[in-house]
């Protein structure tokens, strides 16, 4: 999967209303992504893991611990590409994800949930790029 076709998917499934936490957004990529192949599962997962990747610097950081820094970087790429891109371009934008903290938790196990669906397992995945905050050490350099 592209990052193309990740943001479109995302797109896709996102309902017309408010769903800062993604709580309507993740049940419909999960649905969705276990309806395609597997390598599209695992696309997603990359895309995912390099969107969060992108997400974790200092300028973002607003003093949150390491999973509520997580969670918020989550609802960013929750909210679609346009604010994903406008958070990279100006950290201004993170900060009312932060100081709210809006979390979109739900949206890191989409492609497990996913996996699971279609083959009865359960993943335990690696993907490229680690998601856990602060794994980005040129975000987190002087």
């Amino acid at each position: 999967m592209n990052e193309d076709a990740f943001w479109q998917l995302i797109e896709d499934c996102r309902p017309a209303g408010p769903d800062p936490e993604a709580e309507l957004l993740t049940p419909a990529l999960t649905e969705r992504l276990a309806q395609c192949p597997l390598s599209l599962v695992t696309g997603f997962a990359e895309q995912l893991s390099w969107a969060l990747y992108q997400l974790d610097r200092k300028e973002y950081g607003y003093d949150l611990s390491g999973d509520a820094f997580l969670y918020t970087r989550a609802a960013v790429v929750a909210a679609g590409r346009a604010i994903f891109e406008s958070v990279l371009q100006d950290p201004a934008v993170f900060k009312p994800y932060a100081t709210k903290l809006i979390w979109a938790e739900n949206l890191l196990y989409v492609p497990d949930h996913a996996y699971k669906r279609i083959t009865g397992e359960e993943w335990d995945r690696n993907t490229r790029y680690s998601y856990e905050s602060y794994s980005n050490t040129e975000g987190w350099a002087d």
